[in-house]
């Protein structure tokens, strides 16, 4: 016996039996699955005979039993697990999904959307009143203050970012500048573009401007530092030594972003003022003197102040997003 893959057919008891044998395997097979298929209904197929099988000699098992509904008995655990996993893959499979209905994944998608900015407000709140205990902690014991890493948030935040603020400040006075005076020259009112310049960086630009240039730079910072923290497991060392990482890493950045936050807000919008300044001379002639004459005299104090009071603001929103991101 070479144990070349055979098989034989019996009645008994009224039933179709397919008797195996030999190795079933993708070298020996030949012409076998042809002769199976031409060997007429099949109610059971008796694997006992067989000594080995592979996947193919288990794929044929598995069709054949499929096409005649046959039952399968005889062979090892080994033999009937690999039939399994082959007839399970050759149930048929969906290469491309069905497009759902566009009102239900418009549905879904804003399900989903809601979902995750729930989570957030969550978890934002939840962090606000953890970072709000810390501050009381750190009024109730002043010395665990750290001024240090106060001061370093300060660079950061603040004397490095002067320049690119100051920069974008300048631009954007500029522009705001040449785009009034474009509309407001059709009506004579070019000296109106200082109007114009003064009152919306006081009140508004300048402070929006340098929360946007502070979210994108020390936010981001904020986020990255602190989560690579976590990922290297320094604020889990951190909570083993008892040291709160709200009080060493999170309240210093809001101390230092609610601080700056102003500052740099008024020196965006001095830098904003100085470009429409310099537009205006240029580009229509008014000298600037005059221009800061008349800035003096149609921008009222409660502009400035209005920007200043939302700085801080702003600043312990950008702050706290940002180490809660990274936390």
């Amino acid at each position: 016996m070479d144990g070349a893959p055979d098989f034989q057919r019996d009645h008994v008891a009224g039933r179709d039996i397919l008797r195996c044998s030999g190795r079933w395997t993708l070298g020996r097979l030949g012409d076998l699955p042809e002769r199976i298929d031409g060997a007429g209904p099949i109610a059971v197929i008796d694997l006992s005979g067989v000594e080995r099988i592979d996947t193919v000699g288990a794929w044929i098992v598995a069709r054949t039993a499929d096409r005649q509904s046959a039952e399968i008995t005889g062979g090892s655990p080994e033999m009937l697990n690999l039939i399994d996993i082959v007839a399970g893959g050759q149930d048929p499979m969906m290469i491309r999904h069905d497009a759902p209905h566009p009102l239900r994944r418009v549905v879904e998608q804003v399900g989903a959307a809601t979902g995750l900015a729930l989570r957030e407000l969550s978890g934002l709140l939840a962090f606000f009143g953890a970072t709000v205990r810390a501050f009381l902690a750190l009024a109730r014991h002043p010395s665990r203050l750290r001024l240090h890493a106060i001061v370093t948030r300060f660079e950061v935040v603040g004397v490095n970012a002067l320049g690119i603020i100051g920069l974008m400040s300048f631009l954007i006075g500029i522009v705001i500048a040449q785009q009034g005076a474009v509309q407001l020259e059709q009506f004579g009112l070019d000296v109106f573009t200082i109007n114009l310049v003064g009152r919306i960086t006081l009140r508004e630009l300048g402070v929006l401007m340098t929360a946007i240039m502070v979210a994108g730079r020390s936010g981001s910072a904020f986020a990255a530092q602190i989560g690579t923290m976590k990922l290297t497991e320094e604020i889990d060392a951190m909570r083993t030594i008892g040291v709160s990482p709200l009080e060493a890493l999170v309240v210093p950045r809001v101390i230092a972003a609610v601080l700056m936050m102003p500052l740099l807000g008024f020196y965006a919008a001095l830098a904003a003022i100085f470009g429409g300044l310099i537009f205006c001379w240029a580009g229509l002639d008014i000298p600037p003197l005059t221009f800061i004459q008349r800035l003096r005299e149609i921008v009222p104090m409660t502009d400035l102040w209005v920007g200043l009071v939302k700085a801080p603001v702003f600043g312990a929103i950008i702050a706290i997003t940002g180490c809660y991101h990274g936390m």
